[in-house]
Protein backbone atom coordinates (compact mmCIF):
# COMPACT_ATOMS: atom_id res chain seq x y z
CA UNK A 1 0.00 0.00 0.00
CA UNK A 2 2.80 2.26 0.48
CA UNK A 3 4.45 1.44 -2.49
CA UNK A 4 1.34 2.48 -4.20
CA UNK A 5 1.11 6.00 -2.15
CA UNK A 6 4.29 6.78 -3.46
CA UNK A 7 4.43 6.08 -6.73
CA UNK A 8 0.93 8.03 -6.84
CA UNK A 9 2.87 10.90 -5.07
CA UNK A 10 5.64 10.99 -7.95
CA UNK A 11 3.19 10.57 -10.97
CA UNK A 12 0.97 13.84 -9.93
CA UNK A 13 4.54 15.32 -9.03
CA UNK A 14 5.63 15.18 -12.83
CA UNK A 15 2.30 16.00 -14.11
CA UNK A 16 2.32 19.55 -12.38
CA UNK A 17 5.91 19.28 -13.45
CA UNK A 18 5.12 18.89 -17.09
CA UNK A 19 2.22 21.50 -16.60
CA UNK A 20 4.52 23.82 -15.08
CA UNK A 21 6.99 23.92 -17.78
CA UNK A 22 4.41 24.12 -20.45
CA UNK A 23 3.29 27.48 -18.92
CA UNK A 24 6.97 28.22 -18.68
CA UNK A 25 7.45 27.41 -22.35
CA UNK A 26 4.00 29.54 -23.87
CA UNK A 27 5.34 32.65 -25.82
CA UNK A 28 3.49 35.08 -24.14
CA UNK A 29 4.13 37.36 -27.38
CA UNK A 30 1.56 34.44 -29.30
CA UNK A 31 -1.18 34.04 -27.30
CA UNK A 32 -3.33 31.43 -28.61
CA UNK A 33 -6.54 32.94 -26.92
CA UNK A 34 -7.74 36.18 -26.33
CA UNK A 35 -11.44 37.75 -25.49
CA UNK A 36 -12.38 39.41 -29.48
CA UNK A 37 -12.77 42.70 -27.66
CA UNK A 38 -9.26 43.38 -28.34
CA UNK A 39 -9.41 42.21 -31.90
CA UNK A 40 -12.63 44.12 -32.25
CA UNK A 41 -10.90 47.48 -31.71
CA UNK A 42 -8.56 46.94 -34.44
CA UNK A 43 -10.63 45.91 -36.86
CA UNK A 44 -12.86 48.89 -36.03
CA UNK A 45 -9.76 50.73 -36.47
CA UNK A 46 -9.11 49.98 -39.72
CA UNK A 47 -12.13 49.60 -41.27
CA UNK A 48 -13.66 53.37 -40.73
CA UNK A 49 -10.50 55.03 -40.69
CA UNK A 50 -9.32 57.80 -43.24
CA UNK A 51 -8.25 56.00 -46.72
CA UNK A 52 -6.01 58.86 -47.86
CA UNK A 53 -5.85 61.29 -50.45
CA UNK A 54 -5.02 58.52 -53.43
CA UNK A 55 -9.26 58.54 -54.02
CA UNK A 56 -9.14 62.13 -54.51
CA UNK A 57 -6.57 62.42 -57.25
CA UNK A 58 -8.88 59.95 -59.08
CA UNK A 59 -12.07 61.50 -58.88
CA UNK A 60 -11.04 65.03 -59.73
CA UNK A 61 -10.85 66.53 -56.20
CA UNK A 62 -7.17 67.03 -55.68
CA UNK A 63 -3.93 67.90 -57.88
CA UNK A 64 -0.33 67.43 -57.91
CA UNK A 65 2.56 69.90 -59.17
CA UNK A 66 5.50 68.61 -58.01
CA UNK A 67 5.54 65.67 -59.61
CA UNK A 68 2.92 63.26 -61.61
CA UNK A 69 0.15 61.82 -59.91
CA UNK A 70 -0.32 58.14 -61.49
CA UNK A 71 -3.84 58.71 -59.66
CA UNK A 72 -4.64 61.95 -61.29
CA UNK A 73 -3.34 61.14 -64.75
CA UNK A 74 -5.12 57.37 -65.08
CA UNK A 75 -1.68 55.84 -64.80
CA UNK A 76 -2.34 52.90 -62.27
CA UNK A 77 -1.48 49.42 -62.88
CA UNK A 78 -1.77 46.56 -60.04
CA UNK A 79 -2.12 47.41 -56.16
CA UNK A 80 -1.66 44.32 -53.56
CA UNK A 81 -4.19 42.31 -51.50
CA UNK A 82 -3.24 44.03 -48.27
CA UNK A 83 -7.12 43.65 -47.37
CA UNK A 84 -6.69 39.64 -46.75
CA UNK A 85 -3.98 40.95 -43.81
CA UNK A 86 -6.84 43.01 -42.03
CA UNK A 87 -9.63 40.46 -42.66
CA UNK A 88 -7.24 37.90 -40.51
CA UNK A 89 -7.75 40.41 -37.56
CA UNK A 90 -11.35 39.48 -38.62
CA UNK A 91 -11.47 35.99 -38.64
CA UNK A 92 -9.33 35.22 -35.59
CA UNK A 93 -11.99 38.11 -33.60
CA UNK A 94 -14.38 35.22 -35.49
CA UNK A 95 -13.05 32.19 -34.13
CA UNK A 96 -12.59 33.74 -30.27
CA UNK A 97 -16.08 34.70 -30.67
CA UNK A 98 -17.25 31.00 -31.47
CA UNK A 99 -14.88 30.06 -28.79
CA UNK A 100 -16.41 31.73 -26.49
CA UNK A 101 -19.97 31.25 -27.71
CA UNK A 102 -20.51 35.15 -28.38
CA UNK A 103 -22.60 35.65 -31.48
CA UNK A 104 -22.91 39.48 -31.55
CA UNK A 105 -18.93 39.61 -31.78
CA UNK A 106 -19.28 37.12 -34.74
CA UNK A 107 -21.54 39.53 -36.59
CA UNK A 108 -19.70 41.91 -36.72
CA UNK A 109 -17.39 39.84 -37.76
CA UNK A 110 -19.18 38.99 -40.71
CA UNK A 111 -20.16 42.56 -41.09
CA UNK A 112 -16.72 43.07 -41.42
CA UNK A 113 -16.02 40.58 -43.79
CA UNK A 114 -18.79 41.60 -46.36
CA UNK A 115 -17.07 45.34 -45.95
CA UNK A 116 -13.69 43.97 -46.98
CA UNK A 117 -14.62 41.55 -49.85
CA UNK A 118 -16.94 44.15 -51.57
CA UNK A 119 -13.88 46.20 -51.44
CA UNK A 120 -11.66 44.29 -52.91
CA UNK A 121 -13.76 42.68 -55.78
CA UNK A 122 -14.68 46.28 -56.90
CA UNK A 123 -11.19 46.58 -57.36
CA UNK A 124 -9.73 43.51 -58.95
CA UNK A 125 -13.34 41.39 -60.05
CA UNK A 126 -12.73 37.70 -59.52
CA UNK A 127 -11.61 37.45 -56.21
CA UNK A 128 -10.75 34.51 -53.45
CA UNK A 129 -13.63 33.70 -51.19
CA UNK A 130 -15.15 30.63 -50.19
CA UNK A 131 -11.33 28.78 -49.86
CA UNK A 132 -9.74 32.67 -48.71
CA UNK A 133 -8.41 33.00 -45.46
CA UNK A 134 -8.00 29.29 -44.13
CA UNK A 135 -4.44 28.71 -44.39
CA UNK A 136 -4.28 28.22 -40.84
CA UNK A 137 -7.28 26.28 -40.34
CA UNK A 138 -7.13 23.91 -43.17
CA UNK A 139 -4.12 24.66 -44.88
CA UNK A 140 -5.27 26.11 -48.14
CA UNK A 141 -2.44 28.32 -49.26
CA UNK A 142 -3.36 28.84 -52.83
CA UNK A 143 -7.29 29.26 -53.01
CA UNK A 144 -8.68 29.06 -55.84
CA UNK A 145 -10.50 32.47 -57.36
CA UNK A 146 -14.76 32.85 -57.19
CA UNK A 147 -16.35 34.80 -59.85
CA UNK A 148 -17.71 38.22 -59.12
CA UNK A 149 -21.19 36.93 -58.74
CA UNK A 150 -20.50 34.39 -56.00
CA UNK A 151 -19.07 37.15 -54.48
CA UNK A 152 -21.44 39.45 -54.36
CA UNK A 153 -23.93 36.97 -53.62
CA UNK A 154 -22.01 35.86 -50.60
CA UNK A 155 -21.87 39.48 -49.24
CA UNK A 156 -25.59 40.03 -48.79
CA UNK A 157 -25.27 36.55 -47.58
CA UNK A 158 -23.15 37.65 -44.75
CA UNK A 159 -25.05 41.16 -44.19
CA UNK A 160 -28.09 39.10 -44.07
CA UNK A 161 -26.59 37.07 -41.37
CA UNK A 162 -25.21 39.27 -39.53
CA UNK A 163 -28.41 41.50 -38.58
CA UNK A 164 -30.16 38.24 -38.36
CA UNK A 165 -27.64 37.24 -35.29
CA UNK A 166 -27.96 40.64 -33.38
CA UNK A 167 -31.81 40.82 -34.11
CA UNK A 168 -32.56 39.27 -30.32
CA UNK A 169 -29.59 40.26 -28.90
CA UNK A 170 -29.52 43.00 -26.35
CA UNK A 171 -25.96 42.95 -24.86
CA UNK A 172 -23.35 45.70 -24.86
CA UNK A 173 -20.47 44.84 -27.27
CA UNK A 174 -17.65 45.17 -25.47
CA UNK A 175 -14.01 47.14 -27.04
CA UNK A 176 -16.87 48.65 -29.78
CA UNK A 177 -15.63 52.47 -30.29
CA UNK A 178 -17.99 52.94 -33.14
CA UNK A 179 -21.21 52.72 -31.47
CA UNK A 180 -20.27 52.12 -27.77
CA UNK A 181 -21.47 48.83 -27.59
CA UNK A 182 -24.86 49.03 -28.98
CA UNK A 183 -26.33 46.44 -30.96
CA UNK A 184 -29.12 48.06 -32.34
CA UNK A 185 -27.31 50.73 -34.03
CA UNK A 186 -25.02 48.09 -35.62
CA UNK A 187 -28.13 46.70 -37.38
CA UNK A 188 -28.69 50.15 -38.72
CA UNK A 189 -24.99 50.36 -39.88
CA UNK A 190 -25.30 46.93 -41.46
CA UNK A 191 -28.83 46.89 -43.01
CA UNK A 192 -27.77 50.64 -44.29
CA UNK A 193 -24.87 49.43 -45.90
CA UNK A 194 -27.03 46.18 -47.19
CA UNK A 195 -28.52 49.07 -49.46
CA UNK A 196 -25.14 50.38 -50.69
CA UNK A 197 -24.16 46.79 -51.98
CA UNK A 198 -27.97 46.14 -53.18
CA UNK A 199 -27.53 49.93 -55.05
CA UNK A 200 -23.89 49.43 -56.48
CA UNK A 201 -25.40 46.41 -58.32
CA UNK A 202 -28.19 48.79 -60.32
CA UNK A 203 -26.85 47.04 -63.33
CA UNK A 204 -27.86 43.88 -62.36
CA UNK A 205 -31.57 44.17 -61.50
CA UNK A 206 -32.55 41.84 -63.55
CA UNK A 207 -30.58 38.98 -63.40
CA UNK A 208 -31.45 35.94 -61.76
CA UNK A 209 -30.60 34.80 -58.16
CA UNK A 210 -30.57 38.59 -57.02
CA UNK A 211 -33.41 39.71 -57.20
CA UNK A 212 -32.29 43.23 -56.22
CA UNK A 213 -35.34 45.56 -56.60
CA UNK A 214 -37.38 43.19 -54.21
CA UNK A 215 -34.53 42.61 -51.85
CA UNK A 216 -34.09 46.50 -51.45
CA UNK A 217 -37.75 47.43 -50.77
CA UNK A 218 -37.89 44.60 -48.57
CA UNK A 219 -34.83 46.44 -46.14
CA UNK A 220 -36.34 49.53 -46.57
CA UNK A 221 -39.97 48.26 -45.09
CA UNK A 222 -38.89 45.78 -42.64
CA UNK A 223 -35.03 46.23 -41.27
CA UNK A 224 -33.78 49.26 -38.93
CA UNK A 225 -31.94 51.56 -40.86
CA UNK A 226 -29.66 54.83 -40.08
CA UNK A 227 -32.19 57.33 -39.03
CA UNK A 228 -30.13 60.62 -37.89
CA UNK A 229 -26.53 61.70 -38.24
CA UNK A 230 -26.56 60.04 -34.45
CA UNK A 231 -26.26 56.60 -35.88
CA UNK A 232 -23.34 57.22 -38.58
CA UNK A 233 -20.76 54.70 -38.84
CA UNK A 234 -17.95 56.80 -38.12
CA UNK A 235 -15.39 56.79 -35.83
CA UNK A 236 -14.24 59.91 -34.10
CA UNK A 237 -10.47 60.96 -33.06
CA UNK A 238 -9.37 61.57 -29.83
CA UNK A 239 -6.39 63.82 -29.15
CA UNK A 240 -4.11 60.87 -27.80
CA UNK A 241 -1.56 58.65 -29.36
CA UNK A 242 -2.62 55.95 -31.88
CA UNK A 243 -5.99 57.78 -31.78
CA UNK A 244 -5.40 60.76 -33.61
CA UNK A 245 -7.10 61.77 -36.86
CA UNK A 246 -5.41 59.83 -40.05
CA UNK A 247 -4.37 62.79 -41.63
CA UNK A 248 -2.94 64.97 -39.08
CA UNK A 249 0.14 66.04 -39.75
CA UNK A 250 0.40 64.48 -42.61
CA UNK A 251 3.60 65.70 -45.14
CA UNK A 252 1.39 64.91 -48.03
CA UNK A 253 -0.34 68.02 -48.24
CA UNK A 254 2.76 69.85 -48.66
CA UNK A 255 3.74 72.55 -51.11
CA UNK A 256 3.02 70.19 -54.34
CA UNK A 257 -0.47 69.35 -53.34
CA UNK A 258 -3.33 72.04 -54.86
CA UNK A 259 -7.13 71.85 -55.24
CA UNK A 260 -8.52 70.61 -58.16
CA UNK A 261 -10.00 73.23 -60.58
CA UNK A 262 -12.95 71.16 -62.00
CA UNK A 263 -14.12 70.47 -58.15
CA UNK A 264 -13.87 74.08 -57.07
CA UNK A 265 -16.16 74.86 -60.34
CA UNK A 266 -18.74 72.61 -59.39
CA UNK A 267 -18.86 73.91 -55.69
CA UNK A 268 -18.92 77.34 -57.17
CA UNK A 269 -21.51 77.02 -60.00
CA UNK A 270 -23.53 75.75 -56.77
CA UNK A 271 -22.75 78.05 -54.38
CA UNK A 272 -21.79 75.43 -52.47
CA UNK A 273 -20.70 76.70 -49.06
CA UNK A 274 -18.50 73.22 -48.39
CA UNK A 275 -16.02 74.90 -50.28
CA UNK A 276 -15.22 77.11 -47.64
CA UNK A 277 -15.11 73.68 -45.08
CA UNK A 278 -12.77 71.73 -47.60
CA UNK A 279 -10.40 74.36 -49.06
CA UNK A 280 -7.83 77.24 -48.38
CA UNK A 281 -8.17 80.67 -50.04
CA UNK A 282 -5.72 81.48 -52.54
CA UNK A 283 -2.46 83.52 -51.06
CA UNK A 284 -3.57 86.45 -53.61
CA UNK A 285 -7.29 86.47 -52.43
CA UNK A 286 -6.21 86.43 -48.83
CA UNK A 287 -3.55 89.20 -49.56
CA UNK A 288 -6.22 90.93 -51.33
CA UNK A 289 -8.75 90.71 -48.18
CA UNK A 290 -11.14 88.38 -49.54
CA UNK A 291 -13.48 86.75 -47.15
CA UNK A 292 -13.31 83.13 -46.69
CA UNK A 293 -17.03 83.07 -47.50
CA UNK A 294 -16.40 84.61 -50.71
CA UNK A 295 -16.52 81.88 -53.52
CA UNK A 296 -13.93 84.20 -55.75
CA UNK A 297 -11.39 83.52 -53.37
CA UNK A 298 -10.83 79.91 -54.36
CA UNK A 299 -8.79 78.60 -57.43
CA UNK A 300 -7.42 75.23 -58.48
CA UNK A 301 -5.48 73.27 -60.84
CA UNK A 302 -6.37 71.86 -63.94
CA UNK A 303 -6.08 68.31 -63.83
CA UNK A 304 -5.13 67.78 -66.93
CA UNK A 305 -2.72 70.53 -67.61
CA UNK A 306 0.96 69.70 -67.39
CA UNK A 307 1.97 69.85 -63.80
CA UNK A 308 4.49 72.56 -64.35
CA UNK A 309 1.81 74.34 -65.41
CA UNK A 310 0.03 74.32 -62.54
CA UNK A 311 2.93 74.71 -60.49
CA UNK A 312 3.25 78.01 -61.90
CA UNK A 313 -0.12 79.21 -61.14
CA UNK A 314 0.31 77.44 -57.41
CA UNK A 315 3.88 79.91 -57.38
CA UNK A 316 2.18 83.00 -58.39
CA UNK A 317 -0.79 82.58 -55.85
CA UNK A 318 -3.54 81.47 -57.65
CA UNK A 319 -4.33 78.39 -56.56
CA UNK A 320 -6.34 77.47 -53.47
CA UNK A 321 -4.66 74.35 -50.72
CA UNK A 322 -6.38 72.47 -48.69
CA UNK A 323 -8.13 73.44 -45.64
CA UNK A 324 -5.69 73.52 -43.03
CA UNK A 325 -7.70 72.16 -40.38
CA UNK A 326 -7.13 68.64 -41.94
CA UNK A 327 -3.54 68.31 -41.07
CA UNK A 328 -3.61 70.74 -38.07
CA UNK A 329 -6.12 69.21 -35.82
CA UNK A 330 -5.56 66.06 -34.53
CA UNK A 331 -9.57 65.27 -33.88
CA UNK A 332 -11.10 67.08 -37.03
CA UNK A 333 -14.04 65.32 -38.29
CA UNK A 334 -14.89 61.72 -37.25
CA UNK A 335 -14.40 59.96 -41.26
CA UNK A 336 -17.98 57.86 -42.06
CA UNK A 337 -18.06 54.30 -43.37
CA UNK A 338 -21.25 55.02 -44.38
CA UNK A 339 -23.82 57.99 -43.06
CA UNK A 340 -27.02 59.27 -42.52
CA UNK A 341 -26.72 61.46 -45.61
CA UNK A 342 -25.34 59.19 -48.23
CA UNK A 343 -28.19 56.49 -47.14
CA UNK A 344 -30.77 59.14 -47.39
CA UNK A 345 -28.92 59.78 -51.35
CA UNK A 346 -29.02 55.73 -51.60
CA UNK A 347 -32.64 55.82 -50.69
CA UNK A 348 -33.28 59.12 -53.43
CA UNK A 349 -31.77 56.71 -56.61
CA UNK A 350 -33.65 53.94 -55.59
CA UNK A 351 -36.68 55.86 -55.21
CA UNK A 352 -36.40 57.29 -58.72
CA UNK A 353 -35.51 53.79 -59.98
CA UNK A 354 -38.63 52.63 -58.96
CA UNK A 355 -37.46 50.05 -56.29
CA UNK A 356 -38.95 51.94 -53.70
CA UNK A 357 -42.34 54.45 -53.67
CA UNK A 358 -40.75 57.25 -56.55
CA UNK A 359 -42.88 59.78 -54.45
CA UNK A 360 -40.32 60.22 -52.14
CA UNK A 361 -37.59 61.07 -54.29
CA UNK A 362 -37.50 64.46 -53.74
CA UNK A 363 -37.60 63.93 -49.81
CA UNK A 364 -34.88 61.69 -49.62
CA UNK A 365 -32.54 64.09 -51.50
CA UNK A 366 -33.24 66.52 -49.42
CA UNK A 367 -32.77 65.01 -46.15
CA UNK A 368 -29.42 63.93 -47.90
CA UNK A 369 -28.07 67.09 -48.31
CA UNK A 370 -29.50 68.40 -45.13
CA UNK A 371 -27.30 65.99 -42.97
CA UNK A 372 -24.09 66.71 -44.62
CA UNK A 373 -24.37 70.42 -43.79
CA UNK A 374 -25.43 69.17 -40.70
CA UNK A 375 -22.94 67.36 -40.01
CA UNK A 376 -20.37 69.58 -41.03
CA UNK A 377 -22.19 72.58 -38.86
CA UNK A 378 -21.19 69.88 -35.85
CA UNK A 379 -17.83 69.07 -36.85
CA UNK A 380 -16.16 71.96 -39.10
CA UNK A 381 -15.61 74.37 -36.30
CA UNK A 382 -14.04 77.09 -38.28
CA UNK A 383 -17.24 77.10 -41.19
CA UNK A 384 -20.33 76.13 -39.05
CA UNK A 385 -21.84 79.45 -39.81
CA UNK A 386 -21.99 78.93 -43.55
CA UNK A 387 -23.94 75.28 -43.32
CA UNK A 388 -26.75 75.87 -41.05
CA UNK A 389 -30.23 74.62 -41.38
CA UNK A 390 -31.04 77.49 -43.71
CA UNK A 391 -27.94 77.61 -45.96
CA UNK A 392 -29.10 73.94 -46.16
CA UNK A 393 -32.75 75.11 -47.63
CA UNK A 394 -30.98 78.10 -49.77
CA UNK A 395 -28.62 75.42 -51.49
CA UNK A 396 -31.92 72.69 -52.08
CA UNK A 397 -33.67 76.15 -53.86
CA UNK A 398 -30.38 76.66 -56.10
CA UNK A 399 -31.25 75.99 -59.85
CA UNK A 400 -28.52 73.55 -59.88
CA UNK A 401 -29.31 72.00 -57.24
CA UNK A 402 -33.06 70.98 -56.67
CA UNK A 403 -34.38 68.44 -58.29
CA UNK A 404 -37.42 70.06 -60.55
CA UNK A 405 -40.25 68.52 -62.05
CA UNK A 406 -38.82 69.52 -65.72
CA UNK A 407 -36.24 67.34 -65.22
CA UNK A 408 -35.74 64.31 -66.47
CA UNK A 409 -35.57 60.67 -64.07
CA UNK A 410 -32.08 60.14 -65.59
CA UNK A 411 -31.20 64.33 -64.70
CA UNK A 412 -32.52 63.90 -61.59
CA UNK A 413 -30.25 60.69 -60.89
CA UNK A 414 -27.65 62.56 -61.83
CA UNK A 415 -28.17 65.42 -59.47
CA UNK A 416 -28.25 62.88 -56.76
CA UNK A 417 -24.83 61.22 -57.60
CA UNK A 418 -23.47 64.87 -57.94
CA UNK A 419 -24.52 65.34 -53.89
CA UNK A 420 -23.15 62.04 -53.20
CA UNK A 421 -19.57 63.15 -54.77
CA UNK A 422 -19.58 66.93 -53.16
CA UNK A 423 -19.89 65.29 -49.75
CA UNK A 424 -17.10 62.96 -50.53
CA UNK A 425 -14.08 64.89 -49.56
CA UNK A 426 -11.97 62.75 -47.64
CA UNK A 427 -14.88 60.74 -46.79
CA UNK A 428 -16.04 57.17 -48.17
CA UNK A 429 -12.42 56.16 -49.56
CA UNK A 430 -13.04 54.88 -53.31
CA UNK A 431 -16.72 54.85 -52.96
CA UNK A 432 -17.62 57.84 -55.40
CA UNK A 433 -15.11 56.90 -58.09
CA UNK A 434 -17.35 53.79 -58.12
CA UNK A 435 -20.03 55.71 -58.33
CA UNK A 436 -18.56 57.33 -61.22
CA UNK A 437 -18.11 54.06 -63.18
CA UNK A 438 -21.40 52.24 -62.41
CA UNK A 439 -23.54 55.68 -63.40
CA UNK A 440 -21.07 58.41 -65.93
CA UNK A 441 -21.99 60.93 -62.81
CA UNK A 442 -20.17 63.33 -62.36
CA UNK A 443 -17.98 63.39 -65.21
CA UNK A 444 -14.22 63.47 -64.96
CA UNK A 445 -11.86 65.43 -66.79
CA UNK A 446 -9.59 63.61 -68.83
CA UNK A 447 -7.36 63.33 -71.62
CA UNK A 448 -8.33 62.13 -75.52
CA UNK A 449 -8.41 58.35 -75.29
CA UNK A 450 -7.57 58.02 -71.38
CA UNK A 451 -10.42 56.88 -69.86
CA UNK A 452 -10.79 56.45 -66.07
CA UNK A 453 -9.54 52.79 -65.51
CA UNK A 454 -12.29 50.32 -64.47
CA UNK A 455 -9.88 48.29 -62.22
CA UNK A 456 -6.95 47.30 -61.03
CA UNK A 457 -3.92 44.28 -61.92
CA UNK A 458 -4.15 41.48 -59.96
CA UNK A 459 -0.94 41.80 -57.67
CA UNK A 460 2.96 40.43 -58.66
CA UNK A 461 2.97 38.12 -55.88
CA UNK A 462 -0.20 36.21 -56.68
CA UNK A 463 1.49 35.32 -60.39
CA UNK A 464 4.38 34.07 -57.97
CA UNK A 465 2.67 32.39 -55.52
CA UNK A 466 -1.02 31.52 -56.83
CA UNK A 467 -0.27 31.66 -60.43
CA UNK A 468 -2.67 28.38 -61.48
CA UNK A 469 -5.50 30.11 -59.88
CA UNK A 470 -5.18 33.76 -60.87
CA UNK A 471 -4.39 33.21 -64.76
CA UNK A 472 -7.64 31.07 -64.26
CA UNK A 473 -9.61 33.93 -62.99
CA UNK A 474 -8.42 36.35 -65.89
CA UNK A 475 -8.95 34.03 -68.53
CA UNK A 476 -13.16 33.06 -67.18
CA UNK A 477 -13.29 37.47 -67.13
CA UNK A 478 -11.28 38.70 -70.00
CA UNK A 479 -9.45 36.64 -71.98
CA UNK A 480 -6.31 35.14 -71.21
CA UNK A 481 -3.70 37.26 -70.32
CA UNK A 482 -5.72 40.40 -70.03
CA UNK A 483 -5.48 41.00 -67.02
CA UNK A 484 -5.44 45.35 -68.14
CA UNK A 485 -7.23 48.26 -65.85
CA UNK A 486 -9.46 48.77 -68.63
CA UNK A 487 -11.60 45.97 -68.53
CA UNK A 488 -14.72 45.37 -67.46
CA UNK A 489 -15.86 43.47 -64.83
CA UNK A 490 -19.19 41.71 -64.21
CA UNK A 491 -21.06 44.18 -61.77
CA UNK A 492 -19.80 46.89 -64.73
CA UNK A 493 -21.48 45.13 -67.91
Amino acid sequence: MKNIIITFTLLMLAMASCQDLQEINENPNNVSETHPQLLLITAEWDAFNVEGTEPLYAARMLVQTDGESENQWYKWNRTDFGDYGKLRTVTKMIEEAQRIENSSYEALGKFFRAYYFYKMTLTFGDIPYQNALQGESNEIYTPAYDSQQAVFAGILTELEEADAMLKNDNSIILGDIIYDGSTLKWRKLINSFRLKVLMTLSKKESVPGFDIKASFANIVANAPLIESNADNGQLEYLDQTNSRYSEYNSSGYGSGMYMDSTFIKRLQDRQDPRLFIYCDRTKNAKEAGLAINDFAAYEGGNPIAPYAEVNTKAAQGNASKVNLRYTTDPTNEPHMLLGYSELQLILAEASLRGWINPAKAEEYYQKGVEASFEFYNMHADDAISFVDAIDAQNYLDGELVKLSDDLSKEEKIERVIMQKYLQSFLQGGWSMYFDHLRTGYPSFLSLPNVAPPRRWMYPTAEYQENEAHVSEAIAAQFGTGNDKTNELTWWLK
